[in-house]
């Protein structure tokens, strides 16, 4: 019960899905090559990121609580990634895949989802630009370092692809200070 309250007010000891960190390291991101790995995940459509965001994480929750078909309770990991593909126009919804780390013990056979609308997600191996911020992060915070990644990497002539981005999440809402949250950019020469 108390790692269970110290893992939600302070975070720690969520497994975290494996990456090499690449050489080359600007000032303002990192580069990070994520090894192939299972998420379970889940697809919103929509025009609101918060949203879509809230809708998924109860999807995905229900999910590691014991509503698979083993009904396996499945531990909490870090971090919760959002990978965002933009409609065609300003009006138009995106689709927001919300997705959680599949914990290493379970990455051979993880439960399967009793959910239609959620699924094992195999990731292949990719690498991403990251920038790391603080705070509770909202719409409005992920738009703007998103913007500002992609200055940074405009700046150094760093190809990237404009989208699908990301948005990943590493801390439990009760925690109040030192929160971690991330926007990630994939490298261009790369397939999703």
């Amino acid at each position: 019960m108390l790692r269970a309250v110290g893992r939600a007010l302070f975070s720690s000891g969520y497994q975290n899905p494996k990456f090499s960190p690449v050489e080359t390291k600007a000032q303002d991101y990192e580069v990070r090559t994520y090894h192939a790995a299972k998420w379970i995940s889940t697809s919103v459509s929509g025009a609101n990121w918060d949203e879509a965001m809230s809708t998924g994480f109860r999807r995905l929750f229900k999910y590691i609580q014991g509503h698979n078909q083993s009904e396996t309770s499945v531990e909490m990991t870090a971090p919760v990634t959002c990978r965002v593909e933009p409609g065609a126009g300003p009006a138009c919804d995106s689709t927001f895949t919300v997705s959680f780390y599949i914990p290493e013990e379970l990455q051979a056979e993880p439960p399967a989802p009793c959910d239609a609308d959620v699924f094992v997600e195999n990731r292949k191996e990719f690498t991403a630009y990251i920038r790391t911020y603080s705070g509770f992060s909202k719409e409005q915070m992920k738009i703007e370092q998103l913007q500002k990644l992609t200055e940074s990497l405009q700046r150094d002539a760093v190809p990237f692809r404009a989208s699908p981005y990301y948005a990943a999440g590493y801390d439990s809402p009760f925690k109040l200070t030192n929160r971690r949250n991330e926007v990630w950019m994939l490298r261009e020469s790369q397939e999703e």
